[in-house]
């Protein structure tokens, strides 16, 4: 690209007397502004079981972590209903109103497991309320009780329930608060939601609805966030920002969280009359829905977050009127050294606009003022998108290059000791950015590029702005900064002190709005995503490249050995972060290796057809490990067969078949009306499961409605040849009715009932995981279904 010579005038914002004294100035004050900032992101220290009654307790919390997740609890089975007369054992204890509601709930949110159907539980929430004194509504807090079939759910949520009872604790033996403070205890959340749908749609206490404090974990580590909110949240965010101690939330996250298809209990509740505020710790992910999951496992750190967030916002509901807490808009809010800065969501338009008007302005006054030309601002702002697209993708071909090395990876949501990658990943878009810088400054100039980046920074602050409101900050407050840092510069003598100073505000302000999501993104979205977090990082980048420019020479006026050795001076950022980025993934490589408390995880499904004896091992691995691939030999389709795992290709292979009952079929009544058929049947599972489900073939009968368990369900008939069914977790011993109201096609109708229960110990051909291969974290992972067709 042809581009005028820099001149030597053409240099930068700043051109101090003693550069080397400036450099280390500015360098140090924005590492110890990035230090504060980690330090805000930090959790407190876990306050010991003897910490005052009226305090929140991670010692004391984790008593009851403890005793929740001493052994795997899925809903139905009989360590969940160890768990739960122990959590109403402590209520009770506390002198709280405490009940189980015992019920059959539908699914929230899109988690359905029935292909063209519905999923429902049987579902025993753990009910207790602390009456208010003069009520004006109802708080929630909320987490959910059960587990995963595949681990004891420490953290999750073993961290949100242990830390709701010791909320109890210190409210109860406190003042009594203003308004009604109910603790909910879910079940069914891991199968469905179906524990909170039921609490939200049925529960007398929910029927006027309320303000729901939901408490999660996705991880074991990490600094609580407080990632989803209800709409309309000015006033909630208020008080967040306000009562909670630690308040690390963005209005980013909450944007992004409502654009995933992801869905924890909080779900149902905003399906229903209630606002609120959503919480979780999420680093550590590699544990998540794992055997690991274990008590040993929690960071006390995030614990005590979590409490003295919940008891800090449950007191000051607590005292609140509610009665009117939905603003018009939602705010736009980021964490600050451990405070929480906020604005009207209405602003993000105008300041975004302002923002990128500032810029303009500052590249009409660079021209004005000899600093830089309308070509060279041109070529600053084209040549800018160079490291704004190519440190993602180096980010990218840097993790497929490692999973490559280490294929265990593609099944873990992040590695088990992720630092090191992560920091290769940060230095990967340094060196992206550093290169780029060495290579234009001289030929473009320091002014245009820096005035490229903060064009480019206003830029997606009006994109933003339009699509994602909550997150145009990241961009809109750097560029603003940034065109005032730069007026400001040019106001002053550009050799004297002021310039370094104002751009190192600037820079500073940079750090404080882009830091928290470049170390938040990647336990958010794992490694995997890496490349959203490279992205942000070198926005980062951009934003600060007039203190960049200080660490190296003048950029101009050299000629021979002079320029020769400045190159390369201006050459060393990027060389030292290039080899950080390399020896990084090398330390990476090295210390995050599989072993017996680090397994490489797995995936292994049993399918039994116990009307044709017909058996196969199914895995979801798209490329299996080892010992999966001992099981599986090629791509099989289940769709046919067990209609209640999906719809999906899976990987399989031939399997012995187990001498195992399917579940069995009683028909209770059977009645025409018109074309109309009406079959009343019961499915009794013949041995302990975790779920059981019914489909009808399509080619047989159409169905025209359904209910389960005496509650009606959506017909939304599917494709393939089962195309109703019905997904019901938890069922009793006695097992579950279903009436059909169909039109039969001619002759018998045709439905396939499976049931399946977890654990593969017993089945012929299964040989143990050997030590360093673990089990992924996965609603299907040792699962043991049995299924058959009986015609009506």
């Amino acid at each position: 690209m042809g581009v005028p010579p820099t001149r030597p005038a053409d240099r930068a914002f700043a051109r101090p007397r003693r550069r080397p004294i400036a450099a280390v100035a500015a360098t140090v004050a924005l590492l110890a502004v990035g230090a504060g900032v980690l330090v805000g992101l930090s959790t407190p220290a876990p306050r010991p079981a003897d910490a005052p009654e009226g305090e929140f307790s991670a010692g004391r919390a984790f008593r009851n972590v403890e005793v929740i997740a001493a052994e795997p609890h899925v809903a139905g089975s009989a360590a969940n209903d160890r768990v739960r007369e122990h959590l109403v054992g402590t209520l009770r204890g506390l002198g709280l109103q405490t009940e189980v509601q015992d019920a059959v709930a539908p699914e929230a949110g899109q988690l359905s497991g029935a292909a063209g159907g519905a999923t429902l539980a049987r579902v025993r929430n753990v009910v207790a309320r602390l009456p208010g004194t003069d009520p004006t509504g109802k708080v929630f807090l909320v987490s959910h009780y059960d587990s995963v079939q595949t681990g004891p759910g420490g953290n999750d949520d073993g961290a949100g329930t242990s830390a709701i009872l010791e909320v109890a604790r210190a409210l109860s033996t406190g003042p009594r608060p203003r308004n009604d403070i109910v603790f909910v205890l879910t079940d069914a959340e891991e199968a469905c939601l179906c524990g909170a749908a039921g609490f939200a749609a049925d529960h007398p206490l929910a029927r006027d609805g309320g303000v729901v404090l939901n408490l999660e974990a996705r991880g074991s580590t990490g600094p609580v966030i407080m990632f989803e909110t209800s709409r309309n949240n000015a006033k909630l965010v208020e008080i967040f920002g306000r009562a909670a101690p630690h308040p690390v939330g963005t209005s980013f996250a909450v944007e992004i969280y409502r654009a995933l298809p992801n869905d924890t209990d909080f779900t149902a509740f905003l399906d229903r009359r209630f606002v609120g505020l959503n919480s979780a710790y999420i680093d550590g992910g590699a544990i998540y829905h794992t055997p690991l999951d274990v008590p040993a496992r929690m960071d006390r750190g995030s614990l005590q977050m979590h409490g003295d967030n919940a008891l800090g916002l449950a007191r000051e509901f607590g005292r609140t009127d509610l009665g009117d807490l939905r603003a018009g808009h939602d705010d736009t809010y980021f964490p600050v050294l451990g405070g929480l800065v906020r604005y009207p969501g209405w602003l993000t338009v105008p300041l975004a606009v302002a923002a990128l008007l500032a810029v303009g302005a500052l590249g009409w006054l660079l021209r004005r003022r000899g600093r830089a030309t309308a070509g060279t601002l041109a070529a600053g702002f084209g040549l800018t998108l160079v490291p704004v697209v190519v440190a993602p993708l180096g980010a990218w071909l840097l993790w497929t290059a490692i999973t490559t090395i280490r294929p265990g990876y593609a099944e873990l949501l992040d590695p088990y000791r992720p630092v090191a990658y992560r920091l290769a990943v940060v230095a990967l878009s340094a060196a992206v950015l550093f290169c780029w810088y060495a290579l234009l400054r001289r030929r473009v100039g320091p002014a245009a590029l820096a005035f490229g980046g903060l064009a480019w920074l206003g830029v997606f602050g009006v994109l933003l702005a339009v699509a994602v409101p909550g997150g145009a900050y990241l961009t809109t407050l750097p560029a603003l900064a940034g065109a005032l840092a730069g007026f400001a510069a040019l106001a002053t003598r550009r050799d004297g002190p002021w310039p370094v100073v104002a751009v190192t505000l600037a820079a500073a302000v940079a750090v404080v709005i882009l830091l928290p999501p470049v170390v938040l993104l990647f336990p958010a979205l794992g490694m995997g995503m890496g490349a959203v977090a490279a992205l942000v990082a070198v926005l980062l980048g951009l934003a600060v490249l007039p203190v960049v420019d200080l660490l190296h020479p003048r950029a101009g006026g050299q000629r021979g050995l002079l320029a020769l050795r400045a190159r390369r001076l201006g050459a060393l950022p990027a060389a030292a972060a290039a080899l950080a980025a390399v020896v990084l993934a090398g330390v990476g490589l090295a210390v995050d290796r599989f072993d017996a408390a680090h397994p490489v995880p797995t995936h292994l499904m049993y399918a039994l057809d116990a009307g044709t004896g017909k058996a196969a091992w199914l895995t979801r691995e798209e490329k299996p490990q080892p010992w999966t691939d001992g099981y599986v030999d090629g791509t099989v389709s289940i769709a046919d067969d067990f209609p209640g795992l999906g719809t999906t290709e899976l990987r399989g292979g031939p399997a012995t078949a187990a001498p195992l009952p399917a579940p069995k079929l009683e028909l209770l009544s059977d009645s025409r009306s018109g074309d109309q058929r009406v079959l009343r049947v019961r499915v009794v599972p013949q041995r302990q499961v975790r779920l059981l489900t019914l489909h009808v073939d399509t080619g047989t009968a159409t169905v025209r409605s359904a209910s389960v368990a005496g509650r009606d369900v959506p017909v939304e008939p599917g494709d393939g040849k089962w195309g109703f069914g019905v997904v019901f977790h938890a069922p009793p011993p006695e097992g579950v009715e279903f009436t059909l109201t169909l039109v039969p096609r001619g002759g018998a109708v045709s439905v396939r009932a499976m049931d399946a229960s977890d654990g593969l110990s017993g089945v012929p051909g299964f040989r143990p995981r050997p030590e360093g291969v673990g089990v992924v974290g996965s609603h299907s992972s040792e699962m043991l279904a049995v299924a058959r067709t009986y015609p009506l």
